[in-house]
């Protein structure tokens, strides 16, 4: 039986697929000559040579089953490949055991690693004293890679199940599924467009002034820097925060923040040193350890100090703004971070629960840095009063928060936005479920058609973005358009009351409201500024 080199190249993107950018961290050993990557419904391995995948001309003069493949492609699988086994791993450059054995994001990383990579001789899999010191033989020669670390385990071969990995990718299929359907049973029962002349998608009149300020906080070593969009024109004198995700940086959020400083708002985009672009740079660099738990508490507290640095006059610049009512929108990480200023309470119960299920069919690509939040979930509810509205993109919840609880405790005005392409948090168990759970009318849940974990954010320069109307109207009215909207090939549908069940009979996508076990901060009691 004959593999296509279609199929093939399909289960090989399955790989970096389901371990994620921050899951491919394994490193250390020392014998392994080749990898068999064993793949659905064969009986043998396809066999590659780790000395091949050196470089292109190694590979290229090789006699194994991908070197030869990688002559019948002209090289192009065989680039692919290059790519995947020596890019340099998430987890940097390790040089204390302890300190990777006491983080609970390497701890994930090292989970999914061993449902899927086995070496022979070793039936049971590898120790985490064996993965740990693979690791560490790796780093010696550098940033560790797949390619070093398969090397540097003990023995002689090493097999890659990418039928495991396939298992994955169909729980993130179904995980997908759910969303797709609601977004298609909508459209196709009747989309409003809003008008391409809309005041919610125009920009607005006024033009911009942008600049940096360092803030000195308690709860870091380092100052805070905050990124200020501030209108030249007739401020409203309202004030809007953007927390960014995980290994992301205030840039890549700053149209978001034009669109709403040219229509009166000042925002501020803190830079959250503990996990942003600059701290995956030292990571992977070997600098520094993945981010810590306590990242969980100092991210709200950085939006905290911004709004205390206006609201006691430290930035000069921006004297008269209302610190009472603030606006504040946070993507993937930095929505987390939003829903706990808005008075969602982490807890550290479902972590407990469902961490080390590698079969539980709510499980995705963001339980890696939900499940390294256990150590601080108890101590991170910081509720901020003056978070009075929160929009959370692309949210990261299922695991940290209690329903029954957050129901009381959520308080401020909240819309939950996420792409029913998402494959880091897919919409299913993240989004969806979550809020059936334990969502109410005076919440909203809107999910994005073609949207995945990335399209959604703009950068300076690049526009607002589809996601500038529903911000905009969310913060100036409480309020979305009907029924859904569209902004070039992605469509935005409000799905709350279909999800909720409480649609009008015979609404199509209405699905059964029975509540799950995943958690979330999507209900409450809403208060309206």
């Amino acid at each position: 039986m004959r593999l296509s080199l279609s199929r093939l190249r399909s289960l090989l993107a399955c790989l970096p697929l389901i371990l994620g950018p921050a899951a491919m961290v394994v490193t250390p050993a020392r014998a392994i000559e080749e990898v068999g990557l064993t793949l659905p419904l064969l009986q043998t391995d396809f066999v590659v040579r780790l000395d091949e995948l050196a470089s292109p001309d190694t590979l290229w003069q090789g006699t194994s089953d991908l070197a030869q493949l990688n002559q019948a492609t002209d090289g192009k699988l065989g680039s692919e490949m290059i790519r995947l086994f020596n890019d340099p791993l998430p987890l940097g450059k390790p040089r204390l055991t302890q300190e990777l054995l006491e983080n609970a994001m390497a701890e994930q990383v090292m989970l999914l690693l061993s449902s899927v990579i086995r070496v022979d001789g070793f039936p049971k899999g590898l120790s985490e004293q064996q993965v740990l010191t693979a690791l560490q033989t790796s780093a010696r020669q550098g940033p560790p890679t797949l390619r070093s670390f398969l090397k540097a385990l003990p023995g002689q071969r090493a097999r890659i199940r990418l039928d495991e990995a396939l298992v994955g990718v169909r729980r993130l299929l179904r995980q997908q599924q759910q969303g797709q359907q609601l977004v298609t049973s909508l459209v196709t029962s009747g989309l409003s467009k809003l008008p391409a002349g809309s005041p919610l998608l125009s920009a607005g009149p006024n033009a911009m002034k942008r600049f940096q300020v360092q803030l000195p906080v308690k709860h870091r070593n380092e100052p805070l820097q905050v990124v200020v969009l501030q209108p030249k024109g007739t401020a409203n004198g309202r004030l809007v925060v953007i927390s960014h995700g995980l290994w992301d940086s205030p840039e890549n959020f700053e149209g978001w923040a034009e669109h709403l400083t040219s229509h009166g708002y000042t925002v501020l985009l803190p830079r959250h040193p503990g996990s942003d672009q600059k701290q995956q740079q030292a990571m992977l660099a070997g600098e520094t350890p993945p981010p810590s738990a306590q990242e969980l508490r100092a991210r709200p507290l950085d939006v905290s100090a911004s709004i205390d640095a206006v609201a006691d006059g430290t930035i000069k610049e921006l004297k008269g703004l209302r610190t009472d009512q603030v606006t504040v929108i946070g993507h993937s990480w930095g929505a987390t971070t939003a829903l706990q200023l808005g008075g969602a309470r982490p807890t550290d119960q479902l972590l407990l629960k469902r961490c080390q299920n590698l079969d539980d069919p709510a499980r995705n690509l963001s339980w890696v840095l939900q499940c390294s939040f256990l150590a601080s979930a108890d101590q991170a509810s910081l509720a901020d009063p003056r978070v009075t509205t929160v929009i959370a993109v692309s949210p990261v919840v299922s695991l940290l928060f209690n329903p029954a609880r957050d129901a009381r405790n959520l308080t401020a005005r909240t819309v939950l936005v996420s792409g029913d392409n998402d494959w880091v948090a897919p919409s299913g168990p993240e989004a969806i479920e979550p809020f059936r759970a334990h969502g109410n009318p005076s919440q909203h849940l809107v999910l994005v058609g073609k949207g995945d974990h990335f399209n959604l954010r703009r950068g300076a320069g690049e526009g607002g973005g589809p996601l500038r109307g529903l911000m905009l109207a969310w913060i100036d009215q409480g309020q979305l358009p009907a029924k859904g909207w569209q902004d070039g090939d992605l469509v935005l549908v409000d799905v709350s009351a279909q999800v909720l069940g409480t649609a009008t009979p015979g609404t199509a996508g209405a699905p059964n409201p029975s509540p799950t076990s995943a958690g979330s901060p999507a209900g409450s009691r809403a208060q309206t500024p």
